[in-house]
């Protein structure tokens, strides 16, 4: 990705969280991701890491419709991924399972894609496979977790995709993102 796409990635996000008030912490951990695939329209993320903690963390997700964050499973991860605004697509991948939606147990098939609605979530524990995409113009999505380990813990399918980007510096920085410091 070039800096100059980072950068203004940032700034759309920032200008969807106030516009939905969404107060930031000082200094935010940005991490804004094409998955190393260099279309990060068709498939990227933009997060921020609110609470980095040894037993849990919080995190913001910002993604625009028809931008996908491709399917993995994280090998000790539990999460609840929580739409806050818009609405979203999640598809479960690698067999039939469980998981929690809205706090409710519910069996899942194979490729099942479940809609999130503003304030809906869904409980994944480690090993479920999952991709989800936004279906509104665009979708803020929240993240609590079991501690956060993004260089070993997450495990994509494709063997094309890797968890960070590779910068192409063409301007300066706004901010640092995570994996850079």
């Amino acid at each position: 990705m070039k800096r100059s796409e980072i950068n203004r990635v940032i700034r759309e996000a920032e200008e969807a969280f106030a516009r939905h008030h969404w107060a930031l912490p000082p200094e935010p951990k940005w991490d804004v991701t094409d998955f190393g695939l260099g279309d990060f329209d068709a498939c990227g993320l933009t997060l921020i890491n609110l609470a980095e903690e040894v037993e849990y963390c919080e995190k913001l997700m910002f993604a625009k419709k028809d931008q996908v964050t491709p399917s993995h499973h994280h090998r000790l991860k539990k999460e609840d991924i929580i739409c806050r605004w818009g609405s979203f697509r999640i598809a479960l991948h690698g067999g039939n399972g469980t998981v929690q939606v809205n706090g409710q147990k519910r069996s899942y098939t194979e490729g099942e894609e479940i809609d999130l609605q503003a304030g809906e979530r869904i409980t994944l524990t480690s090993g479920i496979d999952h991709a989800f995409w936004p279906l509104s113009e665009y979708a803020i999505i929240g993240e609590v977790s079991t501690s956060n380990d993004d260089v070993n813990d997450n495990v994509f399918h494709d063997d094309q995709i890797g968890r960070f980007s590779r910068i192409e510096e063409d301007e300066a920085a706004r901010v640092k993102l995570v994996g850079e410091e």
